[in-house]
């Protein structure tokens, strides 16, 4: 598995970046995590619009799914150009009945529900969700190719069942919206600490702390995180690439 970074700001996103989007690729089938504001644009550096084989959502809050919409009309503006694919496959949750209505559109996008107890098989991928800590439904993902495996947390304050679901987990994709020492949970999220915890406690192979904040400074997370698990830590940065 290939991952690029295509987004990894909380909240809203830096200037000239974007908020969460992860591309996932292996066996030459391009799955898009989360697509946040900004995504759309940047995404296009690695693949177009039309090569995605399918998105894997997390949850409705913007910085997460602002830029389905502009998917869906890109998708639309490929179609009367002739080179739109077939319709694009959207795996998320229904748990917020009017934000899976949005994503179904015309004969270009379908929704497909997914939950908690459900393993699903996204092209080479096998899929399984944990339920987060976070003031709306919203859903950690753990995804499986080759003998491989990534943990992506979503928005969530730290849980213990974290710690089985995303144990030997070859990379832990974490989200770190808060510093060390500071209340996070309140607001479903996790600090650098609870990452570095996370990470040390499921045996990662590899920690990448993305979801970044908008304040202070960023090495200061992987500082942090790193007093607590001796692994590698990275901070995600757009256009990342790192193989699993």
């Amino acid at each position: 598995m290939k991952l690029t970074v295509i987004g990894q700001w909380g909240g809203y996103p830096k200037a000239g970046e974007a908020s969460s989007g992860y591309l996932l690729q292996a066996n030459g089938y391009n799955l898009l995590i989360d697509c946040g504001s900004g995504v759309l644009s940047h995404l296009q550096h690695h693949v177009e619009a039309t090569g995605l084989d399918a998105v894997l959502l997390s949850h409705y809050h913007p910085d997460h799914v602002a830029d389905i919409g502009v998917l869906q009309h890109a998708l639309l503006i490929q179609y009367f150009l002739g080179k739109n694919k077939g319709t694009l496959p959207v795996y998320t949750h229904r748990e917020d009945q009017r934000g899976f209505e949005t994503i179904t559109y015309k004969d270009l996008m379908k929704a497909h529900e997914y939950k908690e107890d459900t393993s699903l098989s996204i092209g080479p991928f096998n899929v399984t969700f944990v339920k987060t800590k976070h003031p709306v439904p919203c859903y950690g993902m753990r995804i499986e190719a080759d003998g491989k495996s990534l943990f992506y947390t979503a928005d969530s304050a730290f849980k213990e069942e974290f710690v089985s679901f995303g144990m030997d987990a070859d990379v832990l994709l974490c989200e770190c919206n808060f510093y060390g020492g500071m209340d996070a949970s309140n607001a479903g999220h996790m600090t650098s600490l609870d990452a570095g915890h996370l990470a040390q406690k499921s045996n990662a192979r590899k920690l990448i702390l993305t979801h970044l904040p908008h304040f202070g400074e960023l090495d200061q997370l992987v500082t942090e995180a790193s007093t607590l698990y001796k692994g590698e830590v990275l901070l995600a940065k757009k256009d990342m690439k790192v193989d699993i």
